[in-house]
């Protein structure tokens, strides 16, 4: 499995991803959310996504590929549709999708 820190893609001094409502909203489009209301862990395709424990907005979170076959296909989309970056905790490596 491989993780990854999610960020938002912007320049202002205190960028966010959104807040923990509108996260929700945005990712069920993408198959993605909660197994339990007000939960702290988002679940989708191949993917987990962790918040960090009542932070909103949320700053950043920890995605974890949990099935390389599809979790790939859902990292790209969001990085897309979200406009997000994603940073490989592992090696350092920023990895960030372009919109078409």
């Amino acid at each position: 499995m491989r993780s990854l820190v999610v960020l938002a893609n912007g320049t202002s001094p205190a960028p966010n991803l959104g807040s923990r409502k509108s996260l929700e909203e945005r990712l069920s489009h993408l198959n993605t959310g909660p197994d339990r209301l007000g939960g702290d862990v988002l679940f989708g395709p191949g993917v987990e996504l962790q918040l960090p424990p009542q932070q909103d907005p949320v700053m950043q979170m920890i995605l974890t590929v949990s099935d390389e076959d599809i979790g790939w296909l859902v990292v790209e989309r969001m990085g897309k549709t979200l406009q997000w970056k994603f940073v490989d905790l592992n090696t350092g490596d920023e990895l960030s999708f372009s919109s078409r």
